[in-house]
């Protein structure tokens, strides 16, 4: 038996629109979720066409004119803008009756690229018993016959299975949002026996060990710690029949571990540093999911994506941003202060689910309004458009009032020390200039080690 997508109704009409227009073929995305039982269709996205792709487009239509690579890079971009609970499940296309034979094969090679080009960029790893199947749909374009299948992106070797594919009206009317901000200050040493600083590379480094410390921290839904086994909406009415949009919003907390589990202590490393990249402020994170009834796990696990994707993301779109406005990397010995973009949200059509984007601040509306249209094929207002952190104190650090709504990246040169302990982590900053100085640097730094080493030895018996 094969899997089941329920698809938003509007779908097929925008999908028949396309048939109408497009010749000889047209490709796209489905966005929507998973779940154990069945998957949920809620956007269908045709790839946007290449400014030189008329001008080619003469002679016999071939499948082998498809430009992977266009459309691999058109679902990273797509997959930005998706919040938790939302991701790319499949690849569609639309081809004339002479092509279909070869579109499944198509299809296939285009479902294993889009998946590989997606993990590459994720900083969190599926769950073993996360569902692997994506679904390839075809469209003749004379006939209008629609085709599911679905292939096993963890097997490579992995042959097609039929898929029932239907529609729905209202799928997303009374799915569950939850929502939660987060403190963020992260630290990241730079080594000095590092050759250059690759920012992109230590800022990577440093993220994905920010997302264990998300992986292992507790969340409070609506005040409360629910078992990751028991249903999400257990103890709430659910009303039948309803096909208008209500919202049911979930309040959520992180707590975060201050240091980890006692155990035995293990030899220290000392790292001489000469910098520091420093991300601090607050992010907004927002999840969806399905109102068959979920698990708490399932919402947790949006939520915990979310977080780790939105600063991933726009760590990610800083550096392009760089680079396209300040051309490569240089070294520099000194201080660069970036706040990185903000995150808006812009509603969907009959739905509860918002889908979201980035914005730095001297970006205008409609730059973000061009962009939803290239990406994700949908015309945005600009009274639609949410942005979720507003910059209420203009300062970028932790102040005793609370922390800015503006997330801050922050690079530094610097000689810097840093002691890492099984149980605690020091940063020591060194400011004295006799730290140039081999001799005194080893002295220096054996007399701090020592320090640490007798302050976490008091830890230990206190615990």
């Amino acid at each position: 038996m094969g899997r089941t997508y329920l698809v938003e109704e509007g779908i097929g009409q925008y999908l028949t629109e396309l048939s109408t227009k497009v010749k000889p073929y047209v490709t796209g995305l489905l966005i929507g979720q998973c779940s154990p039982q069945r998957d949920y269709v809620i956007r269908a996205v045709r790839t946007p066409p290449k400014e030189q792709q008329q001008e080619e487009s003469v002679g016999p239509p071939k499948l082998a004119s498809l430009d992977e690579e266009w459309i691999t890079t058109h679902a990273s971009q797509v997959s930005r803008m998706l919040p938790g609970g939302l991701l790319v499940l499949g690849v569609f296309m639309i081809a004339s009756p002479e092509l279909a034979k070869d579109g499944q094969n198509a299809l296939r090679k285009l479902i294993f690229s889009v998946e590989k080009s997606l993990s590459k960029r994720r900083l969190w790893k599926p769950a073993e018993e996360e569902v692997s199947d994506r679904a390839a749909l075809q469209i003749c374009s004379a006939t209008k016959k629609v085709v599911c299948r679905t292939y096993d992106v963890q097997d490579p070797k992995s042959s097609a299975k039929p898929a029932d594919w239907k529609y729905q009206s209202a799928l997303t009317a009374s799915w569950v949002a939850l929502g939660c901000t987060v403190n963020v200050n992260i630290h990241i040493p730079l080594l000095a026996t590092s050759p250059n600083h690759d920012l992109e590379k230590n800022t990577k480094n440093g993220l994905n060990r920010w997302s264990k410390q998300i992986e292992d921290s507790v969340f409070l839904i609506n005040g409360r710690v629910k078992d990751e086994d028991t249903e999400l909406l257990e103890g709430q009415k659910k009303f039948r029949g309803n096909t208008q949009p209500s919202t049911q919003f979930s309040d959520v907390k992180v707590l975060t571990q201050l240091c980890q589990g006692t155990g035995a202590r293990s030899t220290a490393t000392v790292q001489v540093c000469s910098g520091s990249i420093n991300l601090r402020g607050a992010v907004k994170c927002r999840a969806y999911i399905h109102s068959n009834k979920p698990k708490v796990k399932e919402a947790i696990q949006a939520l915990k994506r979310d977080i780790i994707n939105t600063l991933s993301d726009r760590c990610e779109i800083l550096f392009e941003d760089l680079v396209l406005n300040e051309g490569p990397q240089k070294k520099n010995f000194g201080r660069e202060y970036h706040v990185l973009p903000q995150r808006l949200f812009v509603p969907v059509a009959g739905s509860i689910v918002m889908l979201c984007d980035y914005k730095f601040g001297d970006e205008a509306a409609g730059e973000i309004q061009e962009r939803f249209v290239e990406m994700l094929d949908q015309p945005v207002q600009a009274e639609d458009m949410h942005i979720a952190e507003d910059i209420s104190t203009g300062k970028y650090l932790r102040t005793r009032a609370g922390w800015s709504n503006l997330l801050f990246f922050h690079y530094r040169i610097k000689n810097t020390l840093k002691i890492l302990l099984a149980k605690h982590s020091y940063s020591l900053i060194c400011l004295s200039r006799s730290f140039h100085a081999k001799s005194d640097f080893f002295k220096n730094a054996k007399y701090l080690y020592s320090e640490c080493f007798n302050l976490c030895t008091k830890c230990s018996t206190q615990t």
